[in-house]
């Protein structure tokens, strides 16, 4: 079993490494860029999203409606240990919207409901709820209650509602960490192990991904809603 703890200020240290490991162990699942791990660029992309959630993690504020809130599903026997997690942005200007940017749960602790808790919780604090997601992720979140709205890029955008809000959500600006430089070395390192030939033909292999992609999710868009595909 597991207890749901709302978070309004980062997280303690153990915690937190934590939920930033469950991040790069569930790259596949979280990632707006899921690279196949047989891609050189797939350990740069990894760290990138690391960064991207311990930045949204420093901007809690402790405030309930904040710029950032964290959901933890903490296992009962060890309460210590964190089994998955939802970190949602509340949109500043809608009291009842926000983004959910991610949500992980351990790969062992799948399907016992941790995921479906984490998302009724966040609904709970705020029902107008959209996230974006790869094609092949659209069933599972229709079966906890979303619904499709549009292609966005790689992604398929749902929401709870069958409109978005018009209010404001902040993201993160990855400018930054991509001009870091932890992330130039790790592109060094790469480049210097793997070849520059390699490396082009990672990006490319990157954006064919990418590509393949964003065919899925507008396939599936026009077959959920078969009557925009006609406009």
């Amino acid at each position: 079993m597991f207890t749901l703890s709302h978070l309004s200020s980062p997280p303690p240290e153990s915690l937190k490494s934590q939920v930033l490991q469950m991040v790069v162990d569930c790259f596949g699942d979280v990632s707006a860029v899921p690279l196949l791990p047989s891609n050189p660029l797939y350990q740069l992309y990894q760290y990138v999203i690391g960064y991207e959630v311990h930045l949204h993690l420093q901007t809690m504020n402790g405030e309930a409606e904040g710029p950032v809130q964290l959901l933890l599903a903490l296992d009962d026997e060890d309460p210590a240990r964190v089994l998955g997690f939802a970190l949602y942005l509340p949109s500043p200007d809608d009291a009842a919207a926000c983004t959910l940017a991610y949500l992980a749960v351990q790969a062992e602790y799948r399907r016992q409901g941790i995921g479906r808790a984490l998302l009724q919780r966040v609904l709970a604090h705020r029902p107008h709820l959209e996230l974006a997601c790869v094609a092949d992720k659209v069933p599972l979140f229709e079966t906890l209650g979303l619904q499709v709205l549009a292609a966005q890029g790689a992604q398929v955008l749902m929401n709870s509602r069958d409109y978005r809000s018009g209010g404001m959500v902040a993201v993160a600006d990855l400018a930054p960490v991509f001009a870091s430089t932890e992330v130039r070395q790790i592109h060094a390192y790469l480049l210097k192990q793997h070849g520059q030939r390699a490396m082009q033909q990672a990006e490319k292999q990157r954006d064919a991904h990418l590509d393949s992609l964003a065919l899925q999710a507008q396939r599936l868009v026009d077959e959920r809603l078969p009557s925009r595909a006609l406009h």
